[in-house]
């Protein structure tokens, strides 16, 4: 086999391993690519493998091209800095978050536990960067060709229980939900968070007031189980059952007889003979059959048995020791409501805190700390690695700070923002927003020293650690002003210790950044 097809068919397989591809479409693909009568017909089969899929969607098609630069991470000391050595490090990105997202694999393939994004969704609001890449209007199109080549990059990066979370706006809520059904499929859709933004206006179109936005929810796997703390589960400590805690629940399902016709029958109390007939709107959740064996587990508690209990009818008995051994770490934990708890606040919460720390019009309509909190709670454990890859004014940082202070967690974040500017950023978002802001929460004063911002009178800085990278790029073929790829691209930047030998530096080199070459 020439090598021209060997390398299309290794491109197939590397598909199937970052999981792009699923394994009985590329066996498929190879198979036809082995079989092609010539170069071009294998080539354009190896370019199904490639192209972005349809579910009903049509938008422009931006794949990946080869470039002739590598772009790695270089590390802004002036920016970054450590408070307490005993805290992990936390990261900011400044570039591109495709750029990023390619880097970020080189080190955190399948270990990022749980990603938030809130991408542009409206027209013009991505600013220089609508302008240089998507002919200045984020059009739905343009939304989904930016989104799809940076999910499959973010798929890659999530752990197999991992999550990710995406804020988007009820005119674009179906779509987007559509281009995640493809990239993570539909069995993974876990669900959406319906988040109010505002209060009602009264002057809007139809009459209508659109408040709300939305939080999809999916999961990399089916490994991935959102919970939150319950504390609603009451167990009773009773003479006869001594160190063997109980709980109750209802007996009655919400099937009909016709439904269940083996659990439509009369249960009689064998101490008094007392009968309490079946609903046939809702039978027993037992069967006539097995009955006798849950009577004689004690498993069946009548209204005679506890003074305590003020039942009507039989009720079933629930052991605490085998609710633990079920649940495993999950005891003491139930599922989440997609109602959203009021305390996350509204989009004016944001505003207000970004204010407080930034001052006035820094930045516009930033998530409140407390929804993103919330979000990361019901998701992750005191360990998890938090990633926003659109990440604005910094709050998925800033909310990681805050619940590791509230429950004593490790969480570590890594943020991806543009260095867009605006009028209110001339410098950039992420030079005069993002890292500020981080900047003055966790060591309590600017970049410059001053301490003058109003969020100090209420709140103590968080402490911890920032790396601030910023993305530059070296042509593969050749030195720059007498450099090399091999010369100055830091492989600590990437999680690695200082490399003994040349040879492993180079070794190290080819093998990681060949993808970091790809554009759009």
């Amino acid at each position: 086999m020439d090598s021209t097809r060997q390398s299309l068919i290794d491109e197939i397989k590397k598909r199937v391993q970052d999981r792009i591809l699923e394994r009985t479409n590329a066996d498929l693909l190879i198979k036809l690519i082995t079989n092609a009568d010539s170069l071009d017909e294998a080539i354009n089969i190896a370019a199904l493998g490639t192209t972005y899929k349809r579910t009903g969607l049509h938008f422009d098609k931006r794949l990946e091209k080869m470039g002739n630069a590598i772009r790695y991470f270089k590390k802004n000391e002036k920016l970054s800095f450590r408070t307490d050595d005993a805290k992990p490090v936390n990261k900011l990105i400044i570039g591109d978050n495709y750029q990023a997202l390619q880097n970020l694999l080189i080190q955190y393939r399948g270990k990022i536990d749980v990603i938030y994004i809130d991408p542009p969704y409206g027209k013009d609001s991505m600013g220089e960067f609508a302008k240089t890449n998507y002919n200045n209007a984020i059009t739905r199109d343009n939304l989904l060709s930016m989104l799809y080549p940076r999910l499959v990059l973010a798929r890659q990066l999530l752990s197999d229980e991992g999550v990710i979370f995406c804020s988007i706006d009820d005119k674009n809520q179906a779509y987007v939900k559509c281009l995640f059904d493809e990239i993570f499929g539909e069995t993974n859709f876990a669900g959406i968070f319906p988040w109010r933004k505002r209060t009602a206006k009264s002057d809007v179109p139809f009459g209508i007031s659109q408040d709300y936005e939305y939080i999809l929810v999916f999961a990399k796997s089916e490994f991935f189980k959102a919970s939150i703390e319950g504390g609603n589960r009451k167990y009773f400590e009773t003479p006869d059952f001594p160190n063997r805690p109980w709980r109750f629940h209802d007996m009655t399902t919400q099937r009909t007889s016709l439904e269940r016709p083996n659990s439509n029958f009369t249960i009689i109390n064998p101490k008094n003979n007392e009968t309490y007939p079946v609903n046939p709107q809702a039978v027993w959740r037992i069967t006539k059959e097995g009955f006798p064996e849950y009577l004689k587990e004690n498993r069946i508690i009548f209204p005679d048995d506890y003074d305590f209990l003020k039942i009507s009818k039989p009720v079933l008995r629930y052991w605490k020791d085998e609710d633990e051994k079920k649940a495993k770490d999950d005891f003491g934990k139930i599922a989440v409501s997609t109602k959203l708890p009021d305390y996350v606040g509204m989009s004016q919460d944001g505003t207000k805190e970004i204010s407080n720390i930034l001052g006035e019009k820094s930045f516009g309509y930033p998530k409140s700390v407390k929804l993103i909190n919330f979000l990361i709670k019901i998701s992750s454990n005191q360990n998890s690695i938090i990633l926003d890859f659109f990440a604005g004014s910094g709050t998925t940082g800033h909310a990681v700070l805050d619940l590791n202070k509230s429950d004593g967690g490790n969480r570590i974040f890594i943020l991806c923002q543009l260095n867009e500017k605006t009028d209110a950023n001339p410098d950039g978002i992420a030079y005069d927003v993002t890292s500020k802001r981080l900047k003055r929460i966790m060591t309590g004063e600017c970049y410059d020293g001053s301490k003058d911002f109003p969020w100090l009178q209420d709140n103590e800085p968080y402490g911890g650690n920032l790396d601030v990278y910023e993305i530059e790029e070296i042509f593969n073929s050749e030195s720059t002003e007498g450099k090399t790829p091999f010369d100055v691209i830091d492989e600590t930047l990437y999680g690695k210790e200082k490399f003994q030998t040349v040879k492993e530096k180079i070794e190290w080199v080819c093998q990681n950044f060949d993808k970091t070459q790809t554009k759009l």
